[in-house]
């Protein structure tokens, strides 16, 4: 069985890229509407809508930062390799189902197959870790067989 390992990771790029659009898009935003909040008479809700604008601000810089170093942990990854063991670039079919070990990016879809994008620190990638093709753990509860790995 072939695996869609580099579709698998450029998904989870392109998923990334579109968060840091979003969050960066989201900061400017803000900005803007902090720097359109004009002074007037009331002076307590000029403070206050400049106080929210950058609360949100900072709030997307965060998230912002969050998912560049997401990016940077894909980065680090290459698709190409392939692996015995499963760590980090490693997809992973199990009797539970097909998982790529890389960022948290849910369900994907290729050629109509569900894949999970599952972060290393994930509790199933946390199981799994280490493990070989043909063994066998228990996650939930319930046995796991790793069929094969790439």
């Amino acid at each position: 069985m072939i695996f869609p390992k580099p579709t698998l990771h450029q998904l989870c790029l392109t998923y990334v890229q579109e968060r840091i659009d979003a969050y960066q898009a989201a900061i400017q935003a803000a900005q803007e509407s902090a720097n359109s909040e004009t002074k007037s008479s009331a002076g307590d809700k000029y403070e206050t809508g400049r106080a929210m604008a950058q609360n949100e601000r900072d709030r997307n810089a965060v998230q912002l930062q969050q998912a560049r170093q997401l990016l940077g942990e894909l980065q680090r990854i290459n698709p190409e390799l392939p692996c015995d063991t499963v760590r980090p670039g490693a997809l992973v079919h199990t009797s539970l189902g097909h998982f790529y070990v890389g960022i948290s990016a849910g369900k994907l879809v290729v050629d109509g197959q569900e894949y999970f994008a599952v972060s290393a620190s994930a509790p199933v990638a946390l199981t799994l870790a280490g493990q070989r093709a043909g063994g066998q753990v228990s996650f939930n509860g319930k046995p796991v067989t790793i069929l094969s790995i790439q």
